[in-house]
């Protein structure tokens, strides 16, 4: 930056700085780097960077020129450039023809940035500005959700996260490149709780975890229950799960009281078994090592209201995670045991790995007798039909209610993190209501329909008057490789879209 002076001398650098700014970038927050997007695929070939201000029509011709020269065409292309317009590196992302960027603005932008940055980052930039002229939200949460890595545990760490900011303006009103930033922090969250090992994230440990997080924002209040408690609320299904652990259960619940007192909340479930060795009925060794993520569903419950928290939505939200491990021993629970449920119903447990719909039955009838919430979700990594029927594209949804699912479906949308609807019937149901000994059984006959009937079994623990979804995020639970913004690894799915739907509710 120069130093301005009165002098011929000052006036004349004065004169220069002035030409130099018109002819390169607008940098005033010091940038060693810059995302920018660009408009391809048009009938003439044309490119077009999407960043009208801040950059000199000569630099853009530039920039656009060179584009021209280097077969630039293919959504998702990037190209650097290096010493552009007093820039060190410039990565320039296609985003293909802008009529297709249209119908999802904020998708073109989280995952342009997200190709930016991991262009950029390996070269050493250290201060990047990101273009966010088509959606400031969508620049801000690609730039959080790329930078995810879970390397605390290791002694040589990877590439440090680099500084990220807002370069342009957004043409769009909606959606903020801060409240971005708190989307994409809210997946991580999701996502550092599935990523720890078992042992590192037991029961007690998610609920400090969370409690910590979650300590010093505003309208929220974390209540953490024990083993004692749930017996004395009659939570057989959940104990029964954890009886095989010698690590104690928790009971997290969470309070946020956004909106008006006295206005009904809207509840979340979340699943959360913090390791999953299948109990008696034993999982196979192979693989199981991710099922430290079966608490996925408590995790992007307690992440989306990390997000819901910080954003200060107008609205009331409770939210429960039961937490135990599914281990084996001599206290576990045996297949042909039979438990009875908080609300009265006796299950015949044909078989101990099919555990998150016991945990999520006490808890789901906890909540909803108790708080008759305006709506009710639950989630969970409950089946492995559902990763058949559904793969890791969409997460399985199960309602009773038209409205909710309408909601459901705009927030997966927006988020392009989707829900896919699928039936709940009671003839489902009807397999597990052939137990001799009980009311229920907690498998049916077999893998044939198996996530719509632990829906079905669901349910039967929710009052009817409650418009309830499922949401079965067991094909979602991880990727199998780094994309954009989807980090190889646990997911953390779908977290950003239960704050989209709350926020949507909020308004």
């Amino acid at each position: 930056m120069f130093r301005l002076s009165t002098s011929s001398i000052g006036k004349q650098l004065q004169t220069n700085q002035r030409f130099i700014t018109k002819r390169l970038f607008t940098n005033t927050q010091g940038y060693d780097a810059l995302v920018l997007g660009a408009y391809t695929g048009t009938e003439n070939g044309s490119i077009r960077l999407t960043a009208q201000k801040d950059i000199s029509q000569k630099t853009r011709q530039l920039i656009e020129d060179q584009l021209q020269l280097s077969n630039f065409k293919k959504a998702g292309d990037v190209r650097t450039l290096y010493n552009v317009g007093g820039i060190k590196q410039v990565a320039v992302v296609s985003l293909g023809p802008q009529d297709n960027v249209k119908d999802n603005e904020q998708e073109a932008a989280r995952r342009a940035t997200a190709l930016g940055l991991h262009t950029l980052k390996p070269q050493g930039a250290k201060n990047i500005g990101i273009d966010v002229s088509i959606s400031a939200q969508g620049a801000g949460e690609g730039s959080v959700l790329s930078q995810f890595s879970f390397d605390k545990l290791k002694s040589k760490k990877k590439e440090e996260d680099v500084l990220v900011g807002p370069f342009s303006e957004s043409t769009q009103t909606e959606g903020s490149w801060e409240s971005g930033q708190i989307y994409g922090a809210s997946q991580n969250v999701a996502r550092m709780l599935m990523t720890s090992p078992a042992n590192l994230m037991t029961p007690k440990l998610f609920a400090e975890e969370v409690a910590y997080l979650l300590a010093g924002l505003e309208n929220v209040e974390v209540i953490v229950r024990d083993e004692e408690w749930a017996a004395r609320q009659n939570m057989n299904a959940f104990l029964s799960v954890s009886k095989g652990s010698a690590e104690p259960l928790r009971f997290l619940e969470i309070h946020y009281k956004g909106g008006k007192e006295g206005d009904k909340p809207h509840g979340l479930v979340g699943k959360g078994v913090t390791f999953d060795a299948g109990g008696i009925s034993l999982k196979p060794s192979n693989g199981m090592a991710l099922m430290k993520g079966d608490m996925g569903g408590a995790a992007t419950v307690a992440g989306a209201l990390y997000g819901i928290c910080k954003l200060q939505l107008p609205i009331n939200v409770i939210a429960v995670t039961p937490l135990c491990e599914n281990m084996p021993s001599g206290t576990a629970t045996k297949p042909g045991d039979v438990i009875k449920a908080m609300n009265g119903k006796s299950i015949e447990v044909l078989d101990t790995d099919a555990e998150g719909r016991l945990i999520l039955a006490d808890a789901l009838y906890y909540i909803s007798s108790k708080y008759s919430p305006q709506s009710l979700i639950d989630l969970a990594t409950l089946t492995g039909a559902m990763d058949v029927a559904l793969g890791d594209v969409f997460a399985g949804v199960f309602t009773n209610s038209d409205t909710l699912w309408h909601n459901l479906d705009k927030a997966g949308k927006k988020t392009t993190d989707p829900f896919w609807r699928m039936p709940l019937n009671d003839g489902y149901l009807k397999e597990m209501q052939e137990s001799a000994v009980a009311d229920l059984n907690n498998l049916g006959k077999g893998r044939s329909g198996g996530a719509c009937s632990a829906a079905s079994f669901l349910k039967e623990f929710v009052s009817d008057d409650i418009a309830w979804a499922h949401i079965d995020i067991a094909g979602v639970m991880d990727s199998q490789s780094t994309d954009g913004y989807h980090i190889k690894g646990m997911s953390g799915r779908p977290t950003r879209s239960l704050i989209e739907y709350i926020h949507g509710l909020s308004k």
